[in-house]
């Protein structure tokens, strides 16, 4: 099963966040730590108003146990978009395995890969959906 949005399927959530991406990259270009990144990108979602939850803690649901295994998200929009954020030179396939083990444990139905160490953003952009 293919995970990966096709063009004709994006949402106004996603543009937008993708939006605020591409102006966080436009000003700061690629290089930084990806903690710098995420509080930009905070900071530039915020100003759209739109809610954003940094560093979510995710339990492993276990029946009635709700395991602390480390998962954490790295921005959680609206709390309804996932996005993780990367500072790498390509994505590699655990990096889309983390964003659908992230969907699949939360519930979320959408999320986004987000690869800043780019030249251009649109070429690190992933829109995954279960």
């Amino acid at each position: 099963m293919n995970h990966r949005d096709t063009e004709t399927q994006r949402d106004p959530l996603t543009e937008k966040v993708i939006g605020c991406a591409i102006e966080v990259h436009r000003v700061l270009g690629p290089g930084l730590l990806e903690s710098a990144y995420e509080e930009c990108l905070t900071f530039e979602l915020k100003l759209c108003g739109m809610d954003v939850a940094r560093q979510t803690q995710l339990p492993v649901r276990y029946k009635t146990l709700d395991l602390d295994c480390g998962y954490r998200i790295d921005l959680l929009i609206n709390e309804s978009l996932i996005v993780e954020l990367k500072t790498v030179e390509n994505f590699l396939p655990i990096h889309e395995a983390q964003l659908l083990t992230y969907l699949r444990l939360s519930g979320i139905t959408t999320g986004l890969l987000i690869n800043f160490n780019v030249p251009v953003l649109k070429n690190g952009l992933r829109r995954m959906k279960l």
